[in-house]
């Protein structure tokens, strides 16, 4: 098995409120995507899906836990400190629960943490030692 993820698909309460979520961070579903019935978000190199939590179980054959705090988080790193409190500031504004402020951290970084309507864990890191380059990707250095 190659070493990729192809998608992550967030199993969400309220589909409708979470692609307006994910919209209102300026991303854009994908043009391709035709059903209402998951949405879709191009992202560098994968893809970002929601899909009703009851339905991924069903997909799954397994039960979905609706836990306040997946086990879990999803992150996006940017190349500053700077940038860290730009986009806090820019999710803030579109409604995110801002879960952890930006601070430096144990690790020698910078980060925050916001939460999506289903409690979906983001931090926004600056990890010194990595950068993102300009076509977005980000390697672990």
């Amino acid at each position: 098995m190659d070493q990729r993820m192809s998608i992550i698909t967030l199993g969400v309460s309220d589909l409708k409120q979470s692609r307006s979520f994910y919209e209102s961070l300026g991303w854009e579903v994908a043009t391709e995507q035709q059903s209402e019935d998951i949405v879709a978000f191009n992202l560098q190199s994968f893809v970002l899906a929601l899909y009703p939590r009851e339905d991924l179980g069903k997909d799954a054959d397994v039960e979905m836990s609706s836990s306040a705090n997946p086990s879990f988080t999803l992150a996006y790193n940017v190349n500053s400190e700077d940038e860290v409190d730009r986009t806090i500031n820019e999710v803030r504004n579109v409604g995110a629960k801002i879960v952890k402020e930006p601070q430096k951290v144990f690790w020698g970084g910078y980060s925050s943490y916001f939460s999506d309507p289903d409690g979906y864990l983001w931090e926004v890191a600056f990890a010194p030692d990595s950068k993102v380059e300009k076509d977005g990707s980000f390697q672990w250095e």
